[in-house]
């Protein structure tokens, strides 16, 4: 699939797709169908610490919607539409331990979000930390992102730290703006990281 920009049509074969990245401790991989029963273990150990802030849960608990939702992942990826999502494996165990995104915002910029959830029994080890600069690393260096932002809830304290130890700006508090699964209303923590701004030599 092809984006329209203003000045012509951007080729999606001038995106490179990397099916693998890799870390210290960690490898990312492009999702797979052999990956789907190994998320559907991880989504229901930590189901209690995600049902704050993830909607998308109670959607994702079934065995026929976790292998929808991995359908439909390998699609966007294939396509390199709405996100790339990834599986992050531990190296030295083999075991699955989170899941990473890399959400398509504005292909014409190009501008990407950073979505993730971390299994319950590998929280506190910085393995959320490590894949988000492996992600980020991918976005600017082999997809020229000029932006790459993280979004999260207020109260989400685990996921606004992970951006703040990635070293990402603080950009906006977006007061009452989110309802949270429980149906509190909450407000949105926007951090972002931006390339370099390119100088034109006079």
């Amino acid at each position: 699939m092809n984006h329209w920009r203003g000045t012509g049509w951007i080729l999606m074969d001038d995106f490179p797709r990397v099916d693998q990245l890799d870390s210290d401790r960690l490898l990312l991989v492009a999702p797979n169908m052999t990956h789907q029963p190994f998320i559907l273990e991880a989504v229901l150990e930590s189901q209690h610490t995600l049902a704050p802030f993830m909607d998308w849960l109670p959607h994702a608990l079934t065995e026929s919607s976790s292998i929808e939702n991995t359908q439909q992942a390998i699609d966007n990826f294939d396509m390199f539409i709405n996100e790339l999502r990834y599986s992050i494996f531990e190296k030295s165990t083999g075991q699955l331990v989170g899941v990473i995104s890399l959400i398509i915002r504005n292909i014409a910029i190009p501008y990407f979000e950073i979505g993730y959830w971390l299994r319950s029994s590998k929280e506190g080890l910085g393995y959320m930390s490590e894949a988000v600069r492996t992600l980020e690393q991918y976005a600017f260096d082999g997809l020229n992102a000029k932006r790459v932002q993280i979004k999260t809830a207020y109260e989400n304290t685990r996921s606004r730290a992970v951006a703040e130890r990635c070293g990402y700006h603080q950009e906006a508090i977006l007061t009452n703006d989110r309802i949270l699964p429980s149906g509190a209303i909450s407000s949105t923590v926007v951090y972002a990281k931006v390339a370099a701004f390119e100088t034109e030599e006079k």
